[in-house]
């Protein structure tokens, strides 16, 4: 028996799985870095978010990480199936060229 196809399972779903998973790893990285920065000067500057608690703080933290994530992961997948595009778009270009270029052969034997 005949397995049906999954796409989930095929080999570029994978591969813009892993991208994407990159992009929010990276993403999330900056932005804590980026939240990090503006939460220690907001301690330093600023008497409201001292007096905050700390579980706020850190939900403020987590929240920044995960939003960037989601950006990133977004755009690296865009990224990703633009250049699936394009490299699709590239085989299909040199097929015809392929197909071109053995009928011109196919012509000049005769």
């Amino acid at each position: 028996m005949i397995a049906p196809h999954d796409p989930f399972k095929s080999g570029e779903a994978q591969d813009a799985g892993w991208e994407a998973g990159k992009g929010g790893l990276i993403g999330a990285a900056k932005w804590g870095v980026g939240a990090a920065i503006v939460g220690a000067l907001a301690y330093l500057r600023s008497p409201l978010y001292r007096r905050m608690t700390v579980q706020f703080k850190v939900y403020v933290q987590i929240s920044a990480m995960t939003l960037g994530g989601m950006i990133a992961a977004d755009q690296r997948l865009r990224d990703y199936e633009t250049e699936m595009r394009a490299q699709r778009r590239w085989l299909r270009e040199k097929a015809k060229w392929d197909r071109y270029e053995q009928e011109v052969a196919a012509n000049n034997e005769k």
